[in-house]
């Protein structure tokens, strides 16, 4: 299996490319603020052909780049229904005051082809199987996707913004609920394998055995203690 992933933009926001191997065709991962050319340059670099974007919550620094790259390769964009009014409207999604500071003069909408994302879906892309778990809590559409543990290559989780190497995602934004998100952090992270590889939306990656043991959010919901709320700073738009 082929990941090519890259941090873009002013949030340094990890968009992945994900295929069987070079010369195949693959699936973009949250493709956020300026990643559009990085994309192309990885489809050359690896002779990939894309055939959807899917994105793990509406977030403008996640989803910027949708229109361009789903426009320049004709493929549909997967978000869940809650978050998809966020293509269209991302101000809304981080309050107006931030978000007309953050915007400037990027250019939002949807692309042409809009599929939802439904909790529990297998979605069979290019060749490879895409479970989808929605994990409420930094948007309330926010999903994770998992990829199962192939040959001698181990689990790959999706994390997008729940969590993080050594933290989770920001909860203060419009939608965001901090229960939630814990809730998500038992349900769907816990439950995986220690040798899971996490590439979340920012930053390194890690394994679900290092933030099994490492990170304080996920050792306090482990743990069944207090309320999550450890005092390790939290990552994210």
């Amino acid at each position: 299996m082929l990941i090519a992933g890259f941090p873009a933009g002013a949030w340094g926001t990890n968009c992945y490319l994900v295929a069987p191997a070079a010369g195949e065709e693959c699936v973009i991962i949250d493709p956020g603020h300026q990643a559009a050319q990085g994309v192309e340059d990885a489809v050359k670099k690896h002779r990939l052909k894309p055939v959807a974007v899917v994105l793990t919550h509406g977030h403008i620094d996640h989803v910027a780049s949708v229109v361009p790259v789903c426009g320049a390769h004709g493929v549909p964009a997967w978000i869940h229904p809650e978050d998809r009014y966020m293509m269209s409207d991302p101000a809304k999604a981080i309050g107006r005051s931030l978000g007309q500071q953050l915007m400037g003069d990027l250019t939002v909408g949807e692309p042409d082809d809009v599929k939802e994302l439904s909790d529990g879906a297998a979605l069979q892309l290019a060749g490879m199987e895409f479970s989808v778990d929605h994990a409420p809590g930094h948007t309330k559409g926010s999903v994770t996707f998992r990829m199962p543990e192939q040959a001698d290559i181990p689990p790959v989780f999706f994390s997008g913004d729940l969590l993080f190497a050594g933290s989770i995602g920001r909860t203060d934004l419009p939608g965001g609920d901090h229960a939630e998100i814990l809730k998500s952090l038992a349900r769907v992270c816990l439950p995986l394998e220690d040798s899971t590889v996490v590439l979340s939306g920012h930053g390194p990656q890690t394994t679900i055995g290092r933030e099994r043991a490492t990170n304080p959010f996920l050792r306090e919901v482990a743990a069944g203690l207090g309320d999550g709320s450890s005092a390790a700073p939290r990552r994210g738009m």
